[in-house]
């Protein structure tokens, strides 16, 4: 089984908790040998990427990023006997091409009823999300995180920076620092790096994306990630059973692929939402048992 990363494999966000589900699925599935190349650009590249490992004899091939959602389709109708699925698109074949994704909308929800809960704790109504692209996935994951807010904070103002990039940790950082600049008291993000619990000031806060281990400064409220080894145990096995249909797979709670740190079996509560009301936080973790119950 073979992975195709955007970005380094321990960049702290999107592709790393992709190869946290790659290390899941080769210790848990027997007789699976797993590789990935990192760092492959969106385009040409993918497709001359994914080609390659399709032609080394690779029997799933995942592809782990919107912009090579084109590519994927393509070398997809090349091998019909290896079963491709990529992730955070929208097309697929019905045949040995998927897609697969899950309801982070979900999460950002209860990521936006904290940051509102904070703002308010804080006298201060303003937040920012800083986003990626314009794409209908980062725009559902904002709407979200924005209806979220509007439970605790209704008088809450989104600041939304737009950075084009998925991950540049440069770019994420400056981004993050424009915002809180601009006077947001809660910063999200979409990209890649914990970058707005890093930039975040004193007093301020930061929500980080992606992967479970990056909320570790004081100033992180949160972290809302993606749990992918069950979805790539779960699609290897149907793979290798000749039952994989290639078809579109978007997963919610109870699926185990979502969470939210803090609230996760095992975690605790970062310091930014300890001295939230204790309403607010039931509301969460209310919200959140419903999800996973699959309601």
């Amino acid at each position: 089984v073979a992975f195709v990363y955007v970005g380094p494999h321990d960049d702290g966000g999107w592709s790393q908790s992709h190869d946290v589900g790659r290390i899941y699925l080769q210790d848990n599935v027997k007789d699976v040998h797993t590789a990935y190349v990192e760092n492959v650009a969106e385009g040409t590249d993918s497709e001359q990427v994914t080609r390659s490992l399709a032609r080394k004899g690779f029997d799933v091939i995942f592809t782990t990023s919107f912009g090579f959602m084109d590519s994927t389709e393509l070398v997809a109708t090349e091998f019909p006997d290896i079963d491709f699925i990529h992730v955070s698109g929208y097309k697929f074949s019905g045949t040995n091409f998927g897609n697969l994704m899950g309801a982070m909308e979900n999460i950002k929800y209860l990521a936006g009823i904290l940051a509102g809960s904070r703002a308010v704790k804080d006298g201060n109504p303003k937040l920012g999300y800083m986003a990626t692209f314009p794409i209908p996935e980062e725009l559902r994951l904002g709407n979200a995180f924005a209806i979220g807010v509007e439970k605790t904070c209704p008088d809450c103002t989104i600041d939304v920076r737009f950075i084009n990039t998925w991950h540049d940790p440069i770019k994420e950082q400056d981004g993050a620092k424009s915002l809180f600049d601009g006077g947001a008291q809660v910063v999200m993000t979409g990209a890649d790096t914990p970058a707005p619990a890093i930039a975040a000031p004193e007093g301020k806060w930061g929500i980080t994306y992606d992967y479970v281990g990056n909320c570790t400064d004081p100033k992180c409220l949160t972290s809302m990630y993606w749990n992918w080894g069950p979805l790539y145990a779960k699609i290897t096995e149907d793979s290798r059973n000749g039952t994989y249909k290639g078809d579109a797979i978007y997963f919610d709670g109870e699926a185990g692929g979502l969470g939210l740190y803090g609230f996760m079996e095992g975690e605790e509560l970062m310091p930014g939402l300890k001295d939230l009301p204790e309403a607010d936080l039931q509301l969460v973790r209310d919200t959140l048992k419903d999800m996973m119950d699959g309601k």
